[in-house]
């Protein structure tokens, strides 16, 4: 069943530049080495990707860390992100609900896809989506907890109000993945600003 508990984990995700495929893959090895250093912290982690699966577009690390500040060492001083890999980071406080890490999850079906689904609350709706989220954990749990890789509210930094959402998914296609969400007892509240989508796999480094 879903739970509310969770502890200090941050949700972390970075956008890439346009055309930045190519640095990408010559700092790969800095980027697994950086990353092992956090190996007992990580929730999960791996980039998101065009449709076709061809070019990464982003990397996302769910990532168990003491406080704001750690969180905002392993954001930028990331190799990728100090050498301009990325547009755009985000970094967020996280709350697990489901309480264990993608390694454990144990779903997994043959010609289904993965995807990280992204919800941005709207600014000033915290009382709103305290009333909902009995509901919101209820749906999820119903139509999808066999299918949810990780999920989870994104809090402020100390958190105490609620940002929106962040799930990661195994579902048969996109239109799946778009259902589940505009679905979802806060986006039919309109409690978010923005949804995104991306097709998303697990990540860390290859094994031999």
């Amino acid at each position: 069943m879903l739970t509310s508990e969770g502890g200090m984990e941050y949700f972390v995700y970075c956008r890439d530049r346009p055309d930045s495929g190519e640095l990408r893959s010559e700092l790969a090895e800095a980027h697994w080495t950086f990353m092992d250093r956090y190996a007992e912290a990580m929730i999960a982690r791996g980039p998101t990707l065009t449709p076709d699966g061809a070019a990464a577009t982003g990397s996302m690390h769910i990532v168990d860390l003491p406080d704001v500040q750690a969180a905002q060492a392993f954001a930028f001083d990331e190799p990728n992100y100090k050498a301009g890999v990325y547009d755009e980071v985000l970094v967020r406080r996280w709350s697990n609900t489901l309480g264990r890490t993608m390694w454990q999850y144990s779903g997994s079906t043959a010609g289904y896809h993965r995807f990280l689904i992204m919800a941005h609350g709207r600014p000033g709706v915290l009382a709103i989506s305290d009333a909902l989220s009995q509901a919101h954990r209820h749906y999820l749990d119903e139509g999808y907890h066999e299918r949810l890789i990780a999920c989870g509210p994104l809090l402020s930094d100390d958190g105490a109000e609620w940002r929106g959402t962040a799930i990661l998914a195994e579902l048969p296609d996109r239109s799946s993945a778009e259902a589940l969400i505009a679905q979802e007892p806060y986006a039919r509240a309109g409690l978010y600003e923005s949804v995104e989508v991306h097709d998303w796999r697990f990540g860390g480094r290859p094994q031999p």
